[in-house]
C-alpha cells in the first residue's frame, strides 16, 4: 500500500487524494463523497506517508500500522463507529494492531482519528496491498512450506580424445570471404 498521495488536510474532516499539483497548491479529491477541490500551500496538509505512531521504542509509520490492522481485521471495517466508542474499546484494539504503542503519548483523540482513517482507506480500496507486497508475501510463504531445492547434479566431464594428431596433416586454405553490398 501507497499512501504518499493520501493527504490529511487541517480543519477537513476526511482524507483527500491528491490529483495535481498547481502553483499555490493542489487540486484534491476527497475519499469519502469525491468531491475535487483546491488546497492551498498555506493549508497545513500532510501525506499520511509522513506520520508516524509513538511506540515505546520509537516510531512506526502509519503505513505500517495500517497494514497491521488490516491483518487483524482481517481487512474488514471496524465493527464500530470510532467517533462515537468508549477509549477502552479503542486501546483494547489498539493494543493488538500495535502491542508496544505508548500508552503516554498516544492519545484516545489519535486512537479515534486512526481507526477512522483505516474505514475510510479501506472504503476508497487504498488499503489493499500492492503486486510487490502480495509477491513478497508469497514469497514468504513459498519459502516456509516449500522444501529446499535440490542442487543440480553434476555431468561428468565429457571423455577426452586422447588420439594422437597426425603429423602429415595439410594445413587448411584460408578461407574466402565476400562482403554483400547493400541494395539502397
Amino acid at each position: 500500500m501507497d499512501l504518499s498521495n493520501i493527504l490529511a488536510v487541517a480543519g477537513k474532516p476526511d482524507l483527500n487524494e491528491l490529483i495535481s499539483r498547481t502553483k499555490s497548491g493542489a487540486i484534491v479529491k476527497n475519499l469519502v463523497n469525491g468531491q475535487k477541490f483546491p488546497v492551498f500551500s498555506t493549508s497545513n496538509i500532510s501525506p499520511l506517508s509522513e506520520i508516524r505512531m509513538f511506540t515505546t521504542s520509537g516510531e512506526k509509520p502509519l503505513e505500517e500500522v495500517m497494514g497491521n490492522i488490516y491483518k487483524v481485521l482481517e481487512a474488514k471495517p471496524t465493527d464500530f463507529d470510532p467517533k462515537k466508542v468508549e477509549s477502552k474499546v479503542l486501546f483494547d484494539l489498539m493494543g493488538k494492531v500495535l502491542p508496544d504503542y505508548d500508552t503516554e503519548r498516544v492519545h484516545a483523540s489519535d486512537a479515534k482519528k486512526l481507526f477512522s482513517w483505516y474505514n475510510v482507506l479501506l472504503g476508497a480500496g487504498k488499503l489493499e496491498p500492492t503486486a510487490d507486497e502480495k509477491t513478497e508475501e508469497h514469497h514468504e510463504v513459498e519459502a516456509v512450506a516449500a522444501p529446499a531445492p535440490e542442487k543440480p547434479k553434476r555431468k561428468a566431464p565429457a571423455p577426452k580424445n586422447t588420439a594422437p594428431k597426425s603429423t602429415t596433416q595439410a594445413k587448411s586454405a584460408p578461407k574466402r570471404t565476400t562482403t554483400a553490398k547493400k541494395a539502397i
